[in-house]
């Protein structure tokens, strides 16, 4: 066997150019029997530490390195010829030297996406550091390709002068192209010079050399190109595979034997521990005349007694030495743990956002359970009165970093972000990486377009994938039979999915991590190395875990939007307030009876973590009444709670139908706000505590212990509560009993902490929308308006509550949802089309020159750069020009013209041709220039339906009417219930609804081939879900996909447990009720339409008799006679000859007979300027 290591290796972390996973590298190398092997991906260390970690734990020597691009010229200029070579670190010092490198080439050598370094960097950088000189990008390698061998031994030198000749090897490749033959001989012959010595390498790509064409697609994926394009990137062999030794050793033949054995010298010569584990916490700078524990000893004394004020402001009556105990028994935890610096540091940036009018979150996670954190600000709910424990948070008896998670409003985190970065340096605070992976359906897009099939073919095979999170095309074809019969039947599309099966998972981009910030003593790069973001961020080459196990401290600075409805509300409620009047919810009592009254009636659409439908049916069972109901319902409303039993027992014990027991009578004052019901971990660590007199941080480990299941850790854990428990006289039974019954709800406890601390968020929002409803919807559509779906679902949820919503306007509306007189007014931000540039270039120039008068005065007042045309006509279409008093298919008519003559007009002021005296009369002449044109003006408005379209299309949801308004005559003929009246039916009963689907959710069956729809279905008073599976979904998938108004014929299915009742109906049969006539062939699905057409008998045109003139009498003898309009209804007309005299009834000739279509309907209201009515019997 030949000893051989490989040191050129591209890994997935080489993005969209290698294709070895480091698993499979890792098994591919054992089972060769190789004892080393190296990383050396393209300007990057992404994947040291988990290469690391995973070689050394399978027992072989990772050696850790990089290929980098080496700038000829210096790297801050624009590269004018580039070299590679592959970098090894031979030490730890050689590590730290790469990494800083590394570093370097990203701050200082970015050029077009890629890293640089130069000659500078690697003689700075060069300790300890193998040099291979790579493949034949190398200067040294292109100098022997075009024959200059003087040039090739002037670079040699060079390398050699930086590395030393024991540290700068040329690296051949066997069984390559033509040129890289022709450099291993240039190689040769220099190497037998004397100057330097060869190292075996294979520049390895793919693992397998049947992997070869799927690299090729791989490339062409990152390239942008096809496999058919001649500029593509390409390798013209299939040599660049993870080889054994021995091939390498018989391919490069017996002239080129040291090289081989060299490989493996060099893999001696690396040994590099990485020092993982470490914490390596940031200076915070204190006062001289304190030490960092002293300081946050007198910082955390000034903070709670700041809170005693608050306190006693509130009235609320506290017990002071319990606070004070609480205070320096935390204080002396953290202190003898060595972390008062991270509490001072957190504190920090909390306080001074805070002081920015930034608002923060009152806590997140664990931490809400510290006193410390809560006397310092850092949270904002007392932890004493709810029982929550700070070892939940740091535990004395397990050492492990603090974790503060913090939450700030979504638009203002950033603000926190700089502030750190300026108090930190720039180049002490980073974000944190991630990872983009090829996933099933965006790799088979990605495939497609590389082997050239159209954007259709492609689209429409990757549809074909569930949209189930993390899913695999493996799951894919086992669940959606289209997408494998597909596969089995066509060899085009069977080659694309074996090939994106081979990709899947490979990463394809980097990103940043969405809170995580670190901080550091010193430049990052010297814990870990760094990249450029996409905007020029500083950012850690190592993802999270990574990250921390380098040493790293990282703060999470999360985005969340509840605190930003909660700013949004607020603001609108105290605009216009006097300062004593202002409303301040820090102010507010957790007991206000309006809060408990909306959410016990399930009202909580916006209301934080309460939305959910199920949620809704949970509220209205437990009925809350004090704010430990809603921190036990955040905690119990999780699949494990549910089905468990515990939810039921909890509700039933609060209302008196079951009788509250405890498992001893010591655990009374631990259980009694959860009515004996064991709910939160914390309450597993107390129940420890009282009854077997562990330590909480003893208490802590067993909660871990139980939550692990490992048999022989429980079994000694069991023993010791036993052996405590008997202290107290508790027998073995009894002890075992509740050990079981802790470890049974062990497994479903919830964080008391932050379930506590975000329960606070839930019952502010349920304020605001208790007493402050209007304003609260505005700041929860502002906040969603880039979400047409939320959008309209949000419109639902304040119709529900009679709040009425105004449509956008541009003499009212802003960017955002606003409150006026007591209705919504929507946002011009939330139409869809019209961004927030050009809804501020309305404001301003209303705020300039006053309400707009026409649709010119409109256009020649804003800023036409900021304003479009299809901007425009988003805006006509939503009715946001309605307040102009002209219809809106006129106005849609004239904007090409509004626009021409106001940038005409821009043009000229600009120009300044506008002369004195047309400038003195331009305010008289703008009036008539107003004035719609002739041909402008004798257009007709939109029908209904293109009416409604259009709101819908721009609004998300109807504002004017509804689709149905136009059918409520069928629907109340035909459909055999509504909506909201289907809970006074019984299970299984037939039902026919009349309505419009709002949205539809595809998925196939587990088992077996077929599909099922999950239908959001609406009519005038309310939404279900209708259910259509298999064929049913298949006969009827155009009509169920589409908006238009249709009947649904199907079963009830009725899920009612006491309070709770879920109501869907499932297309096809179902039990008839008693007496119910018998069912028919008619379908389970009609359109509205269809049924107007085909079962009405009768019409009734009711115009006034001065309409009927004959030309109008012509104009309706010529619809009916039109084919198109011609069917099985006979026409009638009701004329009122006046006020007062009623109507005549005038029967048309029997060949007067109509089909009764939308289009007859609008083409009659041609003739009468819509002023009549159409009565379809």
């Amino acid at each position: 066997m030949h000893q051989f290591a490989h040191l050129h290796v591209h890994t997935k972390y080489s993005l969209l150019r290698g294709a070895i996973r480091i698993d499979d590298l890792i098994t591919r190398a054992k089972e060769m029997g190789m004892t080393s092997v190296a990383m050396t991906d393209t300007g990057n260390m992404f994947g040291a530490v988990e290469f690391f970690k995973k070689a050394k734990r399978a027992g072989l020597k990772p050696i850790l390195g990089t290929e980098l691009v080496i700038s000829l010229n210096s790297r801050r200029d624009k590269p004018e010829q580039k070299s590679k070579l592959v970098l090894l670190a031979q030490t730890n010092r050689g590590y730290e030297n790469l990494r800083e490198l590394i570093s370097m080439a990203w701050l200082e050598g970015l050029h077009d996406g890629i890293p640089h370094a130069d000659f500078e960097l690697l003689e700075k950088y060069s300790d300890d550091i193998i040099a291979l000189s790579g493949c034949t990008d190398n200067v040294i390698a292109r100098c022997v390709l075009e024959g200059r061998m003087d040039d090739a031994r002037h670079w040699l030198v060079k390398h050699s002068d930086i590395f030393g000749s024991d540290r700068f090897f040329l690296e051949v490749i066997p069984g390559a192209t033509d040129d890289q033959n022709k450099v291993n001989e240039g190689f040769k012959r220099l190497s037998s010079e004397g100057h330097v010595q060869l190292a075996a390498a294979n520049r390895c790509m793919y693992l397998d050399r049947n992997d070869a064409r799927t690299h090729e697609v791989l490339m062409c994926i990152g390239a942008g190109r096809t496999l058919d394009d001649p500029y593509r990137p390409r390798f013209d062999v299939d040599s660049y595979w993870f080889k054994p030794g021995e091939t390498i050793a018989e391919q490069l033949g017996r002239d080129f034997h040291v090289a081989v054995s060299n490989s493996a010298k060099i893999a001696e010569m690396c040994e590099v521990e990485l020092t993982l584990g470490e914490i390596y916490l940031p200076t915070y700078e204190v006062p001289e005349e304190h030490s960092i524990e002293s300081y946050l000893v007198a910082m955390s004394k000034d903070g709670l007694n700041r809170r005693y004020a608050e306190f006693e402001a509130l009235g609320k009556s506290i017990d002071k030495s319990v606070y004070e105990a609480r205070l320096d028994e935390e204080l002396g935890i953290i202190e003898s743990m060595g972390f008062p610096g991270y509490f001072l540091i957190v504190m920090d940036f909390i306080q001074w956002a805070k002081r920015q009018g930034i608002p923060v979150g009152p806590g997140r996670g664990s931490g809400a359970g510290s006193l410390v954190a809560y006397a310092l600000e850092i949270t904002d709910l007392d932890p004493i009165p709810y029982g929550l424990l700070f070892e939940r948070f740091l535990n004395p008896e397990r050492v492990s970093m603090p974790d503060f998670d913090i939450d700030f409003c979504m638009n203002r985190r950033g603000e926190v972000i700089d502030y750190v970065t300026q108090k930190y340096g720039s180049n002490n605070v980073g974000q944190i990486a991630t990872f983009g992976g090829l996933k099933a359906r965006g790799v088979i897009k990605d495939v497609g377009r590389v082997l050239g099939f159209s954007f259709g073919d492609r689209d429409r095979l990757s549809k074909l994938v569930p949209e189930i999170l993390g899913i695999t095309l493996d799951q894919a074809l086992e669940q959606e039979p289209r997408l494998r019969q597909m596969y089995t039947d066509d060899d085009r599309i069977r080659d694309l999915i074996d090939i994106a099966r081979s990709l899947e998972g490979l990463y394809k981009s980097t990103g940043m991590h969405a809170a995580g910030v670190v901080i550091g003593d010193d430049p990052l790069w010297k814990y870990c190395p760094i990249f450029r973001g996409a905007a020029g961020e500083i950012v850690t080459q190592f993802a999270k875990d990574e990250v921390e196990e380098a040493g790293l401290v990282k703060f999470d600075f999360l985005g969340l939007k509840t605190l930003t409805v909660i700013e949004d509300a607020v603001r609108l409620v105290n605009r216009g307030r006097k300062a004593e009047d202002r409303l301040d919810l820090s102010k507010e009592t957790l007991e206000d009876p309006g809060v408990y009254k909306l959410i016990s009636r399930g009202d909580t659409e916006g209301v934080f973590q309460l939305e959910s439908s199920g949620f809704q049916e949970l509220l209205k069972k437990l009925k809350p009444d004090k704010f430990e109901d809603i921190v036990a319902a955040v905690a119990l409303y999780r699949p494990g709670p549910l089905n468990s039993g515990m939810l039921d027992d909890f509700i039933a014990r609060k209302h008196g139908r079951q009788k509250i027991a405890y498992p001893h009578a010591d655990l009374k004052e631990i259980l009694i706000d959860t009515y004996g019901v064991i709910v939160y971990q914390e309450q597993v660590m107390q129940i420890a505590q009282v009854l077997a007199g562990f330590t909480l941080g003893a208490a802590d480990l067993l909660r871990r212990a139980m939550g692990k299941k490992k048999a022989e850790v429980m079994a000694a854990q069991r023993e010791e509560f036993a052996k405590g428990a008997g202290v107290k006289d508790i027998h073995r039974s009894k002890a075992d009993e509740i050990f079981d019954l802790m470890e049974k709800f062990a497994q479903y406890g919830f964080n008391k902490s932050h379930s506590a601390a975000y329960a606070l968020l839930t019952y502010q929002t349920g304020y605001l929308k208790a007493h402050h409803k209007v304003e609260f919807m505005a700041a929860v559509l502002t906040n969603d308006r880039d979400n047409a779906d939320k959008v309209a679902k949000g419109i639902r949820s304040a119709r529900k509550i009679s709040i009425d919503v105004l449509a956008p306007c541009v003499n009212l509306s802003g960017v955002d949802f606003d409150a006026l007189d007591g209705k919504l007014l929507f946002g011009m931000g939330g139409i869809k089309g019209v961004g927030a540039a050009s809804v501020e270039a309305i404001v301003e120039a209303r705020e300039e020159g006053g309400k707009f008068e026409s649709l010119f005065d409109f256009c020649e007042r804003v800023d036409l750069k900021r304003i479009n045309k299809k901007t425009m006509e988003a805006l006509v279409k939503s009715g946001a020009f309605d307040s102009l008093s002209q219809p809106r298919a006129r106005l849609m008519a004239a904007v090409d013209s509004a626009i021409e003559r106001a940038q005409s007009t821009q043009r000229d002021l600009a120009s300044g041709q506008a002369n004195l005296f047309g400038m003195l009369g331009a305010a008289d002449e703008s009036h008539q220039n107003d004035t719609l044109p002739p041909a402008v003006m004798r257009v007709e408005e939109w029908a209904e339906q293109i009416f409604l379209a259009n709101e819908k299309s721009t609004l998300g949801f109807y504002i004017s009417g509804h689709p149905l308004d136009r059918f409520s005559h069928l629907i109340s003929r035909y459909a055999s219930t509504t909506i909201d009246s289907l809970g006074n039916h019984k299970n299984h009963d037939r039902v026919v609804l009349g309505g419009v689907q709002t949205s539809i959710r595809v998925v196939p069956f587990k088992k077996g081939d077929g599909r099922m729809a999950i239908i959001q279905f609406e009519d005038l008073t309310g939404s279900t879900e209708v259910i259509a599976m298999g064929q049913d979904f298949d006969r009827y998938e155009d009509l169920l996909t589409s908006d238009e108004p249709i009947l649904v014929k199907g079963a009830l299915r009725i899920d009612r447990d006491e309070d709770r009742t879920k109501i869907s109906v499932r297309l096809g049969s179902g039990r008839r009720r008693k007496g119910a006539a018998p069912t028919t062939d008619e379908p389970d699905v009609i359109s509205l339409q269809e049924v107007r057409a085909t079962r009405s008998k009768g019409v009734e045109l009711q115009v006034r008799s001065d309409q009927l003139s004959e030309q109008a009498l012509d104009r309706l003898a010529t619809i009916v006679s039109n084919p198109v309009f011609q069917g099985n209804c006979q026409l009638n007309l009701r004329v009122q000859t006046a006020p007062t005299e009623g109507a005549a009834f005038v029967t048309l000739a029997s060949t007067a007979r109509v089909r009764p279509s939308d289009e007859f309907a609008h083409e009659v209201k041609r003739i009468f300027s819509g002023e009549c009515q159409l009565n379809i019997r």
